[in-house]
């Protein structure tokens, strides 16, 4: 497969579930530019907190979505793919203000096929339990938001190439 350089820095978002950190290190490993995890930006306590089943308020998120803006304001000209849920518009406003050129893939899917995916996970601190709220706080992408909406069905080789290939389609001729 042949790598398709980019200077942007791309926030791969969606509910949880839908494979943020499965198909982001694939994506930029495609586009040939570092991955970060977004749930490594999470202080400890909201870890905490949605391990033990209660969803982040906004003032729980406002410090994380600051640390993701901050990274990926020091990778601008340089590229990068990064992980956040940014399910409503004012975190993606937020990540925007730290990091204007950003560019989202968001990842879609239908519930069920997620729930299932979610049942099968190891090791990850977001319980099945939190999905219904993950669903009601989801804001899609709005039509002036530079970015992406990629369908989650089917295997990560098959969603990380329909993720490069919307890209592709953006009016960005460096992508």
């Amino acid at each position: 497969m042949q790598q398709v350089r980019t200077p942007h820095v791309v926030v791969v978002m969606g509910v949880a579930g839908t494979g943020k950190t499965t198909i982001g290190p694939l994506l930029a490993a495609r586009l040939g530019v570092p991955y970060a995890e977004g749930d490594d930006f999470h202080p400890q306590a909201n870890i905490a907190k949605m391990s033990a089943g209660h969803p982040l308020t906004d003032d729980d998120r406002w410090p994380w979505l600051d640390a993701i803006g901050r990274w990926a304001h020091d990778r601008h000209g340089l590229g990068g793919v990064v992980s956040s849920s940014a399910l409503k518009r004012s975190y993606r406003d937020r990540l925007r203000a730290e990091a204007p050129g950003v560019v989202f893939v968001h990842l879609t899917g239908d519930r069920a096929l997620i729930e299932d995916r979610m049942s099968h996970r190891q090791g990850h601190f977001m319980p099945t339990a939190l999905l219904d709220s993950q669903f009601a706080t989801l804001q899609p992408l709005e039509a002036d938001e530079a970015g992406v909406s990629v369908d989650v069905s089917g295997d990560p080789g098959e969603i990380t190439e329909r993720a490069v290939a919307a890209l592709q389609g953006l009016a960005q001729p460096s992508l």
